[in-house]
């Protein structure tokens, strides 16, 4: 078993308590936009069963995202729209959500963990590749960060049921790329993207 708390308890160690786990969702996607979420966990915390929120069931999610809500020093989101991925790519995009959730912390963390991506910013920062399966903080914020967009593409499959976002979550599964020939795209659709680039060139 894998310890999820390694790099936060050599933190505390130096007396540095304060600490942010930053993780996104949403890169690969075709609708809709990146998220990211930062968490700054109590000291010592434990949630028994908390790990890359990949590997949780959606149903064990839910509750993870409500006890973390409940427990957390602070949460912070950032959203970066479609839009705003298409004008500057979705790696720049990214780096732009993670900067907005950690701006929308109500406390300024002394030290951030980031799952695998290089940020300028002036915090302390360690940047993990896999993160979000071995540190507890950015686990938490990738639990956050996945239920928080999954709900957006929830309220989107309400509007525009043919795509079946509720099950594919705006990702490039073939029935979605089916629906986009069939059906268009919409607004929300990240133009820049090869299955919706190839649409609007042969639509022309």
């Amino acid at each position: 078993m894998e310890d999820l708390y390694s790099y936060e308890r050599d933190l505390i160690k130096q007396n540095i308590t304060l600490i942010a786990g930053v993780d996104e969702v949403g890169r690969g996607p075709l609708v809709g936009p990146v998220v990211a979420a930062a968490v700054i966990l109590p000291v010592n915390y434990k949630l028994d069963g908390l790990t890359d929120s990949k590997k949780l069931s959606e149903k064990k999610r839910d509750l993870f995202y409500d006890i973390i809500n409940h427990d957390a020093i602070s949460i912070g989101i950032g959203v970066i729209s479609e839009k705003i991925i298409d004008e500057v790519n979705i790696y720049e995009a990214t780096k732009l959500a993670m900067k907005d959730a950690l701006n929308n912390l109500s406390v300024t963390p002394e030290h951030v963990l980031i799952d695998a991506m290089p940020l300028d910013i002036d915090i302390p920062r360690t940047s993990i590749i896999k993160g979000d399966a071995k540190s507890l903080s950015i686990a938490a914020a990738s639990v956050i960060a996945k239920v928080t967009r999954d709900r957006m593409m929830y309220e989107l499959d309400k509007k525009y049921p043919m795509y079946n976002f509720k099950k594919n979550k705006g990702y490039p599964t073939k029935e979605h790329v089916d629906a986009i020939n069939q059906y268009g795209i919409i607004k929300e659709h990240r133009i820049t993207y090869g299955p919706v680039k190839d649409y609007l060139e042969k639509s022309r």
